[in-house]
């Protein structure tokens, strides 16, 4: 299946890009992740479990546990904090 992943502040810069259109064999957010740490690099630097991400479906805050389906929307981000 395709699904647009974006990508949000620090984990942008690491990646190169904002934003990106992949095939994956994901059923879930976690296992597109894995796929992305996979790669190695950059995704694997900002993505590996441990590091705290955000993640949204569709534009919903969601676990990471929710099932993935074709042409999604995924966005990845770090927590952020105001002050």
């Amino acid at each position: 299946m395709k699904v647009t992943v974006k990508y949000f502040a620090s984990i942008r810069e690491a990646v190169g890009v904002p934003a990106e259109v992949r095939d994956t064999q994901a059923s879930t957010l976690a296992a597109l992740r894995d796929e992305l740490v996979a790669l190695g690099g950059p995704y694997a630097e900002s993505l590996t479990r441990g590091k705290a991400v955000r993640l949204a479906l569709n534009q919903v805050m969601v676990d990471e546990s929710v099932a993935l389906t074709d042409g999604a929307e995924v966005a990845f981000f770090p927590p952020v904090t105001g002050g």
